[in-house]
C-alpha cells in the first residue's frame, strides 16, 4: 500500500468515527420526508439522474445514505445573488 493510499484510509477512517450515522440507509419514502418532497417529485429526481447516489436494496427496493443525502443537499445550496 502506498504512502498516499494509508493517508487516504487514514483520513476516511477519522470521518467514518466522527459521524458513524453517515452510512446508514434509509428509505426512499423516509428520504422524500426529510427533504419535503413528495414521492412522485422524488421518484422523478431520481430518473433524471439528478438525486443522490442511491442504493438498490432488493430487486425492488431502494435506499439513500445520510451521507449521499446530505452531499446532495450541498450540491443544490446556492449562493444569495
Amino acid at each position: 500500500m502506498s504512502q498516499q493510499e494509508a493517508e487516504r484510509r487514514r483520513h476516511q477512517g477519522e470521518r467514518d468515527r466522527a459521524n458513524p450515522d453517515a452510512h446508514r440507509i434509509m428509505s426512499f419514502r423516509q428520504w422524500c420526508e426529510l427533504n419535503g418532497i413528495s414521492l412522485a417529485t422524488g421518484r422523478r429526481i431520481i430518473s433524471a439522474g439528478i438525486g443522490p447516489v442511491i442504493i438498490q436494496l432488493s430487486a425492488r427496493r431502494i435506499g439513500i445514505s445520510f451521507a449521499a443525502n446530505a452531499a446532495w443537499q450541498a450540491s443544490r445550496a446556492r449562493g444569495v445573488a
